[in-house]
């Protein structure tokens, strides 16, 4: 009966030991150095300058909250926006072929494998081997006299081995959270792509089709400066003026002519632009002359302030500091204990027959085997300068991202003015239009009628020409303002929800973002 106590008793001391080494371990585990990571605050103005009406609600464009990134979200295809089949066409075409996307979107899958490859530490490594070792042992290891002679011999080994490093102070953890935090920048990275290509596709559609109208005005100019030409000799030869007046006609119509050169050269370059945007040759590409219709799309000024907070390269900076966060916890557990746990167990023997017999089992467990507890003690600061290192990244990661805060929010004021403004010019230059072309008029017929010389005949036409060149060019510039304001603004705008199954081509090909 005694003896059945005590043998009771040892076995209740070694599970209580067991138990407390274990609660121990979860408790060191537990005790992660990394520090809780916010988003920092950025400067948000209360309301846009350049808004053009007062706020109308607590979602208008007006009204903002503290920037959190929500590049998760979907955006939609906004470029329908614009009700133009063809733009349609090429952007469906560069979200499938274009090279920079396909390599961003390689570069996520790259980042989300180091993730993959990180969380593995959070599991046992267990490796498997066969073969023979020559070996001598010491006779002491042998507890043998010091001058004993011990035979090498040939052991053969099967055996299989553990390896684990227990998270202690959340070194594991803090890694894993890093590769995650780098992974889901590469995502926010990927979408900034993305929305960079869509953009530069309808901007460069927009400035070839300018071109397009400029070359069509160009034509109509060279055609009236034939036409005034033929006049002028026919004067000429009837006696009624001078030859100056058709070495000036002449001299018009030749200057129009290398005008038109100059936009096709200019329209080439933006159509084999728009070809390697599309991820084709431009040998393979060839986009049909359209001229630019005016574009009236009105990017309402009720967006709900969310959609800058969907901005992907405000994202990817978030994470980058959520990333730098992280690495500090890593630096941190450096000046902690770490734990390395190994072990081995197969079959040894002098003899390949004899080796899978029972009586041939080995295990080794402990030091020997591998299993360590490092404590560091004195590494000649080399600790402390990652530490500092570390925390000195994630400062910066914090500046860069206030920074972007504030670039997002000068390229929306930028843009908002832009197409505010550009509405006045374009009204008053086609006044401008109007107006020189019945000064052309007017000066044609006078000189018909002998009463003003040839030269006021070729200014008023230049006039016209400047005049409908600028109105080109401010109708081009309106509809890049448009794009460049939905790309400011993160994307496109609506109520679609984030899992609504009509979504745009090109996503990477894996799961969405990780909540923050």
């Amino acid at each position: 009966m005694t003896n059945y106590s005590h043998s009771g008793g040892a076995t209740w001391l070694r599970r209580t030991r067991l138990a407390a080494g274990v609660a121990l371990f979860a408790w060191l585990a537990a005790c992660s150095v990394e520090p809780p990571y916010h988003v920092p605050d950025a400067a948000v103005p209360a309301a846009f300058k350049e808004a053009q009406q007062p706020p109308a609600g607590p979602h208008d464009v007006g009204t903002w909250t503290p920037a959190q990134p929500a590049d998760g979200a979907h955006r939609g295809q906004w470029w329908t926006v614009f009700d133009d089949p063809t733009l349609n066409a090429l952007e469906a075409q560069a979200q499938a072929a274009n090279q920079d996307l396909k390599a961003a979107a390689a570069r996520v899958q790259q980042a989300r494998a180091v993730t993959q490859a990180a969380r593995a530490s959070w599991f046992p490594s267990i490796d498997a081997g066969f073969g023979p070792t020559y070996e001598r042992l010491s006779p002491a290891s042998q507890y043998l006299p010091q001058n004993a002679d011990v035979p090498a011999q040939t052991l053969w080994r099967a055996q299989g081995t553990v390896s684990y490093e227990a998270d202690l102070f959340g070194r594991v953890s803090s890694n894993v959270d890093a590769a995650r935090a780098d992974a889901q920048q590469s995502e926010a990275l990927f979408l900034s792509v993305q929305l960079s290509l869509q953009a530069d596709v309808a901007q460069n559609y927009f400035q070839l089709r300018q071109f397009d109208s400029d070359t069509d005005l160009y034509r109509r100019t060279v055609s009236l400066r034939e036409d005034a030409l033929a006049l002028v000799q026919r004067r000429f030869k009837e006696g009624d003026i001078s030859e100056l007046d058709v070495a000036q006609a002449r001299n018009e119509l030749a200057s129009a002519r290398a005008d038109a050169v100059g936009v096709a050269r200019q329209r080439a370059a933006s159509e084999h632009s728009l070809a390697i945007l599309l991820g084709k040759a431009p040998a393979d590409f060839t986009f049909p002359e359209t001229p630019l219709a005016p574009v009236n799309v009105q990017v309402p000024p009720g967006l709900p302030s969310t959609l800058l907070e969907r901005r992907p390269d405000i994202a990817a900076a978030e994470r980058s500091m959520a990333a730098a966060n992280a690495r500090v916890g890593l630096a941190k557990s450096a000046f902690f204990p770490k734990l390395d746990i190994t072990g081995q167990f197969g079959y040894e023997s002098a003899t390949l027959g004899d080796l899978f017999m029972w009586s041939s089992r080995a295990f080794l467990l402990g030091p020997f085997a591998g299993t360590a507890l490092t404590l560091p003690l004195f590494d000649g600061g080399r600790r402390k300068a990652n530490l500092a290192q570390a925390r000195g990244k994630y400062d910066e990661d914090v500046a860069q991202y206030r920074q972007q805060v504030l670039v997002a929010f000068r390229e929306v004021e930028d843009n908002l003015s832009d197409l505010r403004l550009l509405g006045d010019q374009i009204r008053e230059q086609d006044e401008a239009v109007n107006a020189s072309e019945r000064s052309a008029h007017l000066s044609k017929t006078q000189y018909e009628e002998g009463e003003v010389s040839y030269l006021n005949v070729i200014d008023s036409e230049r006039s016209v020409l400047v005049a409908q060149l600028q109105a080109s060019h401010l109708q081009g510039d309106q509809a890049v303002a448009t794009v460049n304001l939905i790309r400011a603004l993160g994307g496109g705008w609506g109520d679609i929800k984030a899992d609504d199954p009509k979504r745009d081509g090109g996503a990477p090909p894996a799961a969405p973002l990780a909540s923050r």
